[in-house]
């Protein structure tokens, strides 16, 4: 007959000492100051077409331009060798913006959906960032609130093949000077009030393309 005392002891031996809490946090996004960081991000006086204290070229600066008519309206197309992305639009025109790209081989071209958009994200590197730049990332391995300094910026539109999350993200950045160059780990990186101004004419499910770079496209031809 198997009595209390038995089962007691018997238990001990099958389970561990409670579970101690957890002693970190995830990381967060304090919607009361959403409004105070978008003001913190942007210009005085602030006119997209001719606001730039970033001091990039001038033809990143956001310019309503010809659309293909071919081209469905709501999409995103992303130049990646001009450094430019298009917002399509239903008149025949579409949106047009300065980015950044990724450096090297970690730009991924492709055709991708928007399913997920976010304001003032949260951000958590990759598997893969930490282990390639373990000095850089590692401090960041439960995540990072959001924030003016937060890599993913005040907006995020997150890239899927399917149902599978890529990790490529469509996002403002807090080192504008980098627009029009290559620069960051996989995502294309807009200036924080450029991609303000943008988030609420893009629908989750619109389609994102990718195009190659320049170097992708030497190596082709």
């Amino acid at each position: 007959m198997l009595t209390r005392r038995h089962f007691v002891l018997s238990s001990v031996a099958l389970f561990s000492a409670p579970i101690p809490q957890a002693s970190w946090a995830a990381a967060t996004s304090d919607k009361s100051m959403w409004e105070i960081w978008d003001a913190q991000v942007t210009p005085a006086n602030y006119d997209p077409a001719t606001s730039n204290p970033w001091g990039f070229h001038p033809r990143f600066l956001p310019q309503l331009v010809e659309a293909n008519p071919s081209l469905t309206p709501g999409d995103i197309h992303v130049d990646a060798v001009a450094r430019y992305l298009y917002h399509i639009r239903d008149n025949g025109t579409a949106m047009r913006y300065g980015v950044a790209i990724a450096r090297g081989n970690l730009y991924e071209p492709g055709t991708y959906t928007i399913r997920r958009k976010t304001h003032w994200p949260t951000w958590t590197p990759t598997p893969s960032m930490i282990k390639r730049e373990p000095e850089v990332y590692e401090q960041f391995a439960d995540g990072m609130d959001a924030g003016p300094t937060n890599p993913l910026g005040s907006r995020a539109f997150y890239l899927f093949e399917g149902n599978r999350d890529t990790y490529l993200r469509i996002h403002g950045t807090p080192n504008p000077e980098s627009v029009g160059g290559r620069a960051s780990s996989g995502c294309v990186r807009m200036v924080m009030p450029h991609i303000n101004g943008l988030y609420d004419h893009v629908e989750t499910g619109s389609t994102a393309f990718l195009y190659p770079p320049e170097d992708r496209i030497t190596a082709q031809s």
